[in-house]
């Protein structure tokens, strides 16, 4: 990157300076500063006037080193070419415009550059360039020092880190900072906070810096963040930073107080792990003692830890401990432990109890606790009981099975005692209604099922006899066969009998072919439901047909109608009799033939205005916009039928 700051300067003799010519005035133009990055190329512009007439004209550039001036570039028979043995060597070229251009710019580069034109016997001018080269820094490394912790009270100031920063040119700053506020730069080491630097400039020409800050730091440092930025300058005036990473100082600072503190979360019961732990507010931590009740407790690390805890172990601990750094300090704290307790459950009658069916039989249950507590009865995840007693009046074979009583106290999570009993319930088997057996086809192997209660468990008899297997279900005994279907099974079913020594009981199981899917039966029925809906359909037709004949009627004797008008009519002169012929379209006419009753209506097709008997023949066109759905015929109230 490149930046070029042009300006005029006019010549007078190298050695005294920038501003005056001789022998003739010679202006040469040049940028007074030309800015780059390390490695990349740089062009140093330069142009010149001269009077007219002034004859050859020699263009050179020199560098400024040391004080002296040395030649780098010329231009000769209209040809750029470079000095030998000067540090730019094969890295500068002169242009056609009397520029210079660098190559690979170093920091070394970072010299005065001067373009000199000598026009004979004119005189001579020059000006002078400033080539700034600049280089970013790597981010900065922070570290802490190897020594022990840093302790408070302190009469000099200790080392709280050192931060180095890398490869920069121009030479970067280094700027400490503190829980991200910048910290004042401050050299001299009399004060409390100061920083010491020190820089390098390494064979490259580039810079290392190293900073390293010393405090006396205090109690409120202990947490303190501590941060180091490297600002560096960039090409354009740029100021740019880095940050390193962050540390935290090791502090020692004395106990002003303790704090024992019970680590458990819920209320401790019988059988906890209890926690206790002891600390102070200073570093390190001291030796803590322990005791309970005045009676010394072994504990390490500041932790009191008490194994599967007893009721017994409750009472009041107390953790002390001595700061050698602060000897007025009060180290001590307390802690009353309470250990919630439940009593094993009492039940009474506590031996298992064997009834007869529909007896009554009843248990107690209690126990004490070191809170408010509750008692019920379940079975199962039934609860039955919530006042410690569970009676039972007329025991059944569903009621036998394992009861539980359970003793809870509800403020302290989990903490609980139970006890169970077991009831037997002895009589004659019961049966459940067995469910029928279904086949294909007589031949056909069936599966049965046949369940009892009963205590003894009853025992199984199958009439005929298959392939049995027995199951129990909780309280029920489950008997399963497999036989043939033979036609003796599919008349009179197969029987299953159960006995104890309590008695005995029987039911037979009936076996039956499946219903065939689809059956005739089915199909009938669905062609029957089929029927009626078509004759439910017909018969609400009819009905609106005859409202819309009614209606119609009515419209035409209030001779409300269009077509009433008989716009198209031909009556033959004379005696006119009761029976009136109206003429329709034959398609029109066939339609409506059943509606006329007891009266004759004749189709003529087109003929319009025809005798028939002593009768007027009317004929109605359903083409008329009016009448178009014509057809329908009504008698009228002196018994002619007129077409409507």
């Amino acid at each position: 990157m490149e930046r070029t700051l042009c300006g005029t300067i006019k010549g007078r003799t190298p050695s005294a300076g920038f501003d005056s010519v001789r022998g003739g005035t010679v202006t040469v133009k040049v940028a007074p500063i030309v800015e780059v990055l390390k490695g990349e190329a740089s062009k140093l512009p330069c142009t010149y006037t001269v009077p007219q007439g002034a004859g050859n004209t020699v263009v050179e550039w020199y560098i400024e080193e040391n004080g002296a001036r040395k030649r780098v570039a010329f231009l000769s028979d209209g040809k750029g070419k470079s000095d030998e043995g000067t540090p730019l060597t094969g890295r500068v070229t002169l242009g056609a415009d009397f520029s210079l251009t660098i190559s690979s710019v170093q920091p070394s580069d970072e010299l005065v550059f001067i373009c000199q034109v000598t026009a004979g016997p004119t005189g001579f001018g020059y000006g002078a360039t400033m080539l700034k080269v600049f280089f970013a820094p790597e981010k900065p490394e922070l570290t802490k020092p190897s020594s022990q912790a840093i302790s408070t009270g302190q009469s000099t100031s200790s080392e709280i880190g050192t931060c180095v920063t890398m490869n920069g040119h121009p030479q970067p700053r280094i700027i400490w900072f503190k829980n991200d506020q910048p910290l004042p730069e401050v050299k001299d080491r009399k004060e409390k906070t100061n920083m010491i630097s020190s820089v390098v400039k390494e064979a490259s020409g580039l810079y290392t810096v190293r900073n390293t800050l010393y405090m006396q730091p205090k109690k409120a440092d202990k947490d303190s963040v501590f941060q180091c930025t490297v600002e560096y300058s960039m090409p354009g005036e740029q100021i740019r930073q880095k940050k390193s990473d962050t540390i935290t100082i090791n502090l020692n600072y004395p106990s002003e107080k303790a704090t024992f503190s019970l680590l458990n979360a819920d209320p401790v019961k019988e059988g906890d792990d209890v926690t206790m732990k002891c600390e102070t507010d200073g570093n390190p931590q001291p030796e803590f003692d322990f005791t309970k009740d005045g009676k010394v407790v072994s504990g390490q690390d500041g932790l009191l830890v008490l194994e599967s805890v007893k009721r017994t172990e409750a009472g009041v601990y107390k953790c002390s401990a001595t700061d050698f750094d602060n000897m007025d300090a009060d180290l001590t704290g307390t802690i009353g432990l309470t250990v919630n307790y439940i009593d094993p459950v009492s039940v009474t009658p506590a031996e298992p109890q064997v009834v007869s069916l529909g007896d009554k039989v009843e248990w107690h249950c209690k126990t004490r606790a070191s809170a408010l507590h509750t008692v019920h009865w379940k079975k199962g995840s039934e609860v039955l009981s919530q006042d410690g007693v569970l009676s039972i009046q007329e025991a059944s074979y569903r009621d036998a099975g394992e009861y539980v009583c359970v003793g809870a106290v509800p403020s302290v999570p989990g903490l609980t005692a139970r006890a169970g009993v077991n009831l037997t319930v002895k009589g004659k088997p019961m049966m459940e209604t067995p469910a029928v057996g279904e086949v294909g086809q007589e031949g056909d192997a069936v599966t049965l099922k046949c369940s009892a209660y009963g205590s003894p468990p009853p025992q199984f008899t199958w009439k005929p006899s298959g392939k049995e297997s027995v199951s129990v279900e909780g309280n029920k005994v489950v008997s399963t066969v497999t036989l043939e279907a033979t036609a003796q099974v599919m008349k009179d079913g197969v029987t299953c009998q159960v006995s104890n020594e309590h008695g005995a009981d029987s039911k037979t199981v009936a076996v039956s072919l499946k219903r065939a899917i689809g059956s005739s039966a089915d199909r009938a029925g669905e062609q029957q439901g089929g029927s009626s809906s078509v004759v439910i359909a017909v018969v609400i037709c009819v009905l609106l047909l005859l409202l819309m004949v009614a209606l119609i009627y009515f419209l035409n004797k209030k001779d409300k109608l269009p077509c009433s008008k008989k716009d198209k009519k031909d009556v033959v002169s004379g005696e006119v009799n009761k029976e009136v012929v109206v003429e329709m379209k034959a398609d029109k006419a066939q339609r409506r033939a059943g509606l006329l009753n007891k009266e004759t209506l004749h189709t003529t097709g087109q003929a319009n205005g025809l005798k028939r008997g002593g009768g007027a023949f009317m004929n109605v066109t359903p083409d008329a916009p009016d009448c178009r759905d014509a057809g329908t015929a009504s008698r009228t109230s002196d018994g002619n039928i007129v077409s409507i």
